[in-house]
């Protein structure tokens, strides 16, 4: 067997010497076929700096040049072609809302809540707090300060501000009066509403300043009360809205305060409780305030009702109080009858005088102490007689009763004697009343035509009203007599003084009850004109327009 023929297990062995000359010339390789191995270096700036060559120039007019490259390091991402960029993006706002920046939705920035989601009815939790940029000096030092305020409180020694920065709100000086409102009140209540609620503008004469407001002093119930006036007054005058809100908190602190006080009383005295003074000063001005404030309601009339109790039933032991308290009842209980249908009789004596004396030169109202309200209530008597004699058709409305008693009014005024001395606006007013009283007592007796009595009475009331001071304490009385000589004044020359009269007390008084007088004595006028004779019946007209106030 021949030495090729190898077992399959050897390796086969080869022999370098096989090839020839010419095929190892041929597997041989060339320079050029042979790539060298390059090692990585960093680029220098001669690599990078090359000259323009002609390959740079653009093949065609339509190709974009090309971007020569700026000196220094290549960049790792070099910007785009203007070409190839796309369309540049908008940084995003950092002033919206937290709730679009969540939801990552573009935000109106409507403060305090944007409308975006106010439209797609979603909570909108509002804006962050601008920061203010601080330096990493400031930072440190505010958390070096924070860090020394945690070992303050750890260890209970708190560092206190100084007493100089802090700014400590004053307790209020008189019970009641509890803000700036409140003292602005007591100012006007003070200088302005007490002298139209009296006829003293001196404040050491008004039975208001002198005699009440030391009570309120130290009695919170009448201070609300006073406060409360005050505030109605001056809503009248301007209709604020920080006046009404402070007027409805007054109203209902002093009534609270006013039925706890009654409460008490009637606890430990029964039946026959006597009230104490203060009481019956918030009684008092809680009836005033109905005419402040133009109630039409009758609101006054419970006021009335306890306050009539009082005057029948108790004396007070402060006999400057008590005249006071006389003084303003009556008044407004016999004027009452002016205006009421369901008015009472007030008790008189023979000769026409009250169940009290006032001095006329301390009187804070004109008509009582001079005796005109006595006739007055009269008046007001004989109206109601008649009035009841019309409903019943019973005639003659005009009987032998009704005719001796206005011959006894009518003899007693003319022979009336003014307690003040002529010459100075208090016997103008006084003056007034006696006129408007006899004006009164003709409406009520006499038929509802022209006559030349009334015309003459009319305009002599008039010629008092003209010479009375535009403004000032006087004006506090004059819209009883007035209204009742509007409501006598046929002629239209008349008219025209009286509508200026009203005119000149709203502006100067501002009580809430003069609109309604004055309405009253336009229907009054449009009866006469229609020749109606129930326009003597003013009464009967406030009643069907349902209203129930005041004319003082």
């Amino acid at each position: 067997m021949s030495s090729s023929s190898e077992s399959p297990m050897t390796s086969p062995t080869f022999d370098t010497n096989v090839f020839s000359a010419d095929s190892r010339e041929d597997l041989r390789l060339s320079p050029d076929d042979i790539v060298p191995k390059v090692e990585e270096s960093e680029l220098t700036l001669a690599d990078v700096k090359t000259e323009p060559s002609a390959e740079d120039t653009p093949i065609s007019p339509t190709e974009a040049p090309r971007v020569r490259r700026g000196r220094g390091r290549p960049r790792l991402y070099p910007p785009r072609s203007p070409t190839v960029s796309s369309k540049q993006t908008k940084a995003r706002s950092k002033t919206g809302c937290t709730t679009c920046r969540k939801r990552k939705k573009k935000c109106d920035e409507t403060r305090p809540f944007c409308l975006s989601c106010q439209k797609n009815n979603i909570h909108c939790e509002g804006y962050k707090a601008v920061e203010i940029w601080r330096s990493g000096k400031e930072r440190a030092a505010e958390g070096r300060t924070q860090a020394g305020e945690t070992i303050s409180r750890l260890t209970g020694s708190i560092a206190r501000k100084s007493s100089l920065d802090v700014k400590f709100e004053l307790p209020p000086l008189m019970t009641g009066v509890e803000n700036d409102v409140d003292r602005l009140l007591l100012q006007h209540f003070v200088s302005r509403a007490s002298c139209v609620l009296s006829m003293h503008d001196d404040q050491t004469k008004n039975p208001f300043t002198r005699i009440l407001l030391p009570m309120a002093l130290r009695h919170e119930g009448l201070m609300h009360s006073v406060l409360c006036l005050s505030a109605s007054h001056l809503c009248s005058i301007n209709p604020a809205q920080d006046y009404q809100d402070r007027q409805t908190f007054h109203r209902g602190k002093a009534l609270h305060l006013l039925n706890q006080d009654l409460e008490r009383h009637r606890a430990g005295q029964g039946s026959a409780m006597i009230y104490d003074d203060s009481n019956v000063a918030q009684i008092l001005l809680h009836l005033l305030h109905s005419i402040c404030d133009g109630n039409t309601s009758g609101e006054y009339k419970m006021h009335m009702i306890a306050a009539k109790q009082i005057a029948l039933t108790q004396k007070s032991k402060n006999p400057e109080f008590q005249t006071l308290f006389d003084e303003f009842f009556y008044y407004h209980w016999i004027a009452s009858q002016v205006t009421s249908l369901d008015g009472a009789e007030v008790p008189m004596m023979e000769d026409f005088k009250l169940p009290f004396q006032i001095n006329p030169e301390t009187a804070g109202l004109i008509g009582l102490s001079d005796g005109l309200f006595g006739f007055i209530s009269k008046i007001s008597n004989l109206r109601q007689k008649l009035r009841t004699r019309i409903d019943n058709k019973i005639e003659p409305v005009m009987d032998y009763e009704a005719l001796i008693a206005a011959h006894a009014i009518d003899t007693g005024l003319r022979g009336w004697v003014c307690p003040i001395a002529p010459g100075t606006p208090r016997y103008t007013v006084s003056m007034l009343y006696r006129q408007a009283t006899w004006v009164y007592l003709y409406r009520t007796t006499q038929e509802s035509s022209p006559h030349p009595y009334i015309k003459e009475a009319v305009d002599n009331g008039i010629k008092y009203i003209n010479e009375l001071p535009a403004e000032g304490w006087i004006q506090s009385n004059v819209l009883l007599p007035l209204f009742l000589i509007g409501c006598a004044a046929f002629e239209e020359s008349q008219r025209l003084e009286i509508n200026r009269a009203f005119s000149g007390l709203m502006a100067v008084t501002g009580l809430g009850n003069i609109h309604f007088a004055k309405e009253t004595v336009d229907r009054v006028w449009e009866l006469m004109d229609a020749g109606d004779p129930e326009s003597w019946d003013w009464e009967r007209i406030i009643n069907s327009k349902g209203w129930d106030f005041l004319a003082t």
